[in-house]
């Protein structure tokens, strides 16, 4: 009897394994165990070099030189010293709203509005720059560099304090956001700030000169202050407590109320300097390149940032070398596209291209394909493709 109910019971045991093998897909991804740092500098220099195979396989594919186009697009982002300036200028409000998601993605907050707190710092800043140009340059610049920050504080806190209380989705508050924002600036172009000298058309006037950014080696001084920002940043997360506390938070909350944190201040406070950073990102690109409030003063940088930040894995210097090769490529691309009259598209793709394979590398620094292997036992069925 015995026998019998053993012999049922691996019939039982059997079908139940069948079961699970059919429910286990022939392939899927799995989280890798930390790779050592040679191995994945040698990924990521194999990314970027299939990246550049790849365009280089689209544009022989479109009937153009790869290698005459690549040097177009690096003469055309570092030929010269009018092309560095040009670069530089694009790199500045990238790096500093790339510092002010990393702040955020370190906490497992997803903040998504840069872009509008990139809009209202630039609001709050316009508002002295056109109201206040009696004062004195160096001080209504250190107000107006204030009132970004505080701007794209208030608007970074109106996300966290709902995530604080009512933990609502960060994503989606922080995006709808960012067009709120954008209508801001219509209201104000349209209505109480529009230049009368317009002729029509409506826009703001242009910042007087005591409302500019001062130039440094012939690039608005934004530079300097985002290179500043990077060592702040870096030595915020590195050594300083409220550093510690937003690690604690990003890896679990529960942890870190385990161990007597506030989490609820702690998110508020790292997203009133998250939105901070990217207020001033908002000053110094209105005052320091446009020299005026206009709908493209974010231009799409905060969603960039995004993939900055990741890209460098939430590393303040990794973003600034993350940035400007983002910079080198937007920069070159545009230079390539007029010199051999190319469309939009052409540019967009081979960018794409470009982005998609660095990424891909950076995913297979964290993952890995596992297939299913035969009809083995459920905790030996995988193995590493």
């Amino acid at each position: 009897m015995s026998a019998k109910r053993q012999e049922q019971g691996n019939r039982n045991d059997s079908g139940f394994s069948r079961a699970l093998l059919k429910r286990e897909p022939w392939l899927h991804i799995a989280k890798r165990p930390e790779m050592g740092k040679k191995r994945g500098g040698l990924l990521k220099m194999a990314s970027i070099l299939l990246a550049i195979a790849v365009g280089g396989l689209f544009m022989l594919a479109l009937g153009y030189n790869p290698l005459t186009l690549y040097m177009t697009i690096i003469n055309g982002a570092l030929g010269n010293a009018e092309s560095w300036r040009m670069t530089i200028r694009l790199m500045i409000p990238l790096v500093i709203s790339s510092l002010a998601v990393c702040l955020a993605f370190k906490m497992r907050f997803w903040n998504i509005g840069a872009e509008g707190q990139i809009i209202m710092g630039a609001v709050f800043a316009t508002y002295f720059a056109l109201y206040h140009t009696s004062w004195p340059r160096l001080p209504l610049l250190l107000v107006m560099f204030v009132a970004g920050a505080v701007g794209g504080a208030l608007w970074g806190l109106l996300p966290a304090f709902f995530k604080a209380r009512f933990n609502t989705n960060e994503t989606l508050f922080t995006l709808m956001l960012n067009y709120i924002a954008l209508n801001v600036i219509v209201y104000f172009r349209d209505g109480p700030w529009k230049d009368p000298g317009s002729s029509g058309f409506p826009k703001i006037a242009r910042f007087d000169k005591v409302a500019q950014l001062p130039k440094l080696a012939g690039v608005q001084i934004g530079w300097l202050i985002a290179l500043i920002l990077v060592v702040l940043v870096y030595v915020y997360l590195k050594y300083s407590k409220h550093g510690y506390e937003i690690k604690v938070v990003g890896a679990s909350q529960a942890t870190a109320r385990y161990a007597g944190m506030n989490v609820r201040r702690i998110i508020l406070r790292t997203m009133a300097i998250s939105g901070a950073l990217a207020g001033i990102a908002g000053m110094v690109q209105a005052s320091g390149s446009d020299m005026t409030l206009a709908e493209s003063v974010a231009g799409g940088v905060g969603f960039t940032a995004i993939i900055v930040a990741w890209l460098a894995n939430l590393n303040p210097f990794g973003i600034a070398l993350t940035a400007f090769f983002f910079s080198v490529l937007e920069k070159g691309s545009s230079v390539m596209r007029s010199s051999y009259n190319l469309s939009a598209e052409f540019a967009a793709v081979l960018q794409g291209i470009i982005l998609f394979c660095v990424l891909g590398g950076e995913f297979f620094l964290r993952y890995r394909l596992v297939r299913r292997s035969g009809s083995k036992p459920r905790e030996t069925q995988v193995r590493e493709v």
